[in-house]
């Protein structure tokens, strides 16, 4: 039975019931990912410049926390091709059970590295190449999660669905402010000693929490159905030539075709 049957051959009250776990795991995800990736924003504001970067002036330091912050959103349209790609390949569940996990812990990581007087300029180093990760990871969320509860959802509900990704975002900045705004209140030496890594080690709890309810969520039935369509096709045509070529990978297919890859980024800007 083909993915899109089976969702077919569901009772109505069973596939809301599916649709709703599947939207809560995307919004939860979601929240988690951006508590994780904006926290950083508030810790290269308030915390990264003395802790990472003490040995130059403060405007300097100021300026390579926040290049560092940035190096996140270089990595997010790495992130996107990536996962997007082996998602297309393996499927949409254990691309977004990857993205969380890189996530998670890199995040918790962030919260290990020692300071500037500790291991001096390799604590800045081993802070660039963690938030590169998160960068990676965050791209690979934000489009597997709205293919998921969109794939999950019935027609007429695909883009409200697809929308609590979204509501995730905003969640997920505002508690981490809150977390750190909490810990900010601690004496200035305790907070930047040790205050500031608490809400970055909270996200090991965070990560348990997303992954017991996605671990819930089954793969979409529209790419299960889409495997078995490629795969009787292949069955179907296997006496000739061409259907023995690879078959063609998705990213280079959308390259190949210029105007669409344009079109596509202007939509997204």
């Amino acid at each position: 039975m083909s993915g899109l049957t089976q969702l077919q051959a569901m009772g109505t009250a069973e596939r809301r019931k599916e649709a709703r776990t599947v939207i809560a795991s995307s919004y939860l995800g979601s929240t988690i990912e951006f508590y994780d990736f904006l926290l950083y924003a508030t810790a290269s504001a308030v915390v990264f410049p003395k802790v990472f970067f003490s040995g130059m002036d403060d405007w300097v330091g100021v300026v390579a926390a926040y290049g560092t912050f940035a190096a996140g959103y270089v990595a997010r349209p790495l992130g996107g091709i990536i996962f997007g790609h082996f998602g297309d390949k393996l499927g949409r569940k254990g691309m977004l059970i990857i993205s969380m996990l890189v996530m998670g812990i890199a995040s918790t990581l962030i919260g290990l590295v020692p300071g500037a007087s500790a291991i001096g300029p390799w604590g800045a180093v081993l802070l660039v190449i963690l938030r590169v990760f998160q960068g990676i990871a965050v791209g690979g969320e934000w489009g597997g999660a709205a293919l998921m509860a969109l794939e999950h959802s019935e027609s007429g509900k695909r883009g409200f669905s697809a929308s609590f990704v979204n509501a995730g975002a905003p969640t997920g900045a505002v508690l981490g402010t809150l977390i750190m705004g909490t810990f900010a209140a601690l004496p200035n030496d305790q907070f930047l000693t040790w205050g500031w890594r608490v809400p970055f080690l909270l996200s090991l709890v965070l990560l348990a929490v997303g992954m017991f309810v996605r671990l819930k969520v089954s793969e979409s039935p529209i790419f299960k159905a889409a495997i078995e369509q490629e795969k009787a096709e292949l069955e179907q045509s296997s006496t000739t030539p061409a259907a023995k070529a690879k078959p063609t990978m998705p990213l280079l297919q959308v390259l190949r075709r210029p105007k669409t890859l344009i079109f596509t980024m202007l939509a997204g800007a």
